[in-house]
């Protein structure tokens, strides 16, 4: 058992919508979660909130963002991720539905690398995050 297994009671990778959350945007993060999970660890649990809004508010810098994740400094506490999706019509209109849909998922790939970097207790490194988080679209693009 490593020193995390040890500390987390729970572990998984869950998918939480709100309310008014287009339905093609919430089947596509649960379709991506389900290649996630198969695909990835999980041993400390992380949330996916999935926000009606436009932007959301990081809880430490107060900017407006399309994303983020919260990276608890005990790891006794579950991380959360949050994602913005009421761009999603506007997006579909400059981009059409599959980029406005492969753009969240690149949001939710961002910040699952986030997690990554969080449990192997190293600094939270965006060119990675968005590299890595490309390099897992393209896979899990690979596999539909």
């Amino acid at each position: 058992m490593s020193r995390i297994d040890s500390l987390s009671p729970r572990s998984g990778l869950i998918v939480r919508s709100e309310k008014g959350v287009d339905p093609s945007v919430r089947q596509s993060c649960l379709n991506f979660a389900a290649w996630l999970r198969v695909n990835m660890k999980f041993p400390i649990r992380v949330v996916i909130y999935l926000k009606k809004d436009y932007q959301i508010k990081n809880r430490f810098s107060k900017e407006l963002v399309s994303a983020t994740f919260f990276a608890p400094y005990d790891k006794k506490e579950e991380p959360y991720i949050r994602i913005a999706t009421g761009d999603y019509e506007d997006l579909v209109e400059d981009r059409g539905e599959v980029d406005a849909l492969w753009a969240i998922l690149g949001s939710v790939a961002h910040e699952i690398i986030h997690y990554q970097q969080w449990l192997d207790d190293r600094a939270l490194d965006e060119t990675e995050a968005e590299n890595m988080g490309e390099t897992l679209l393209d896979d899990f693009s690979d596999s539909l």
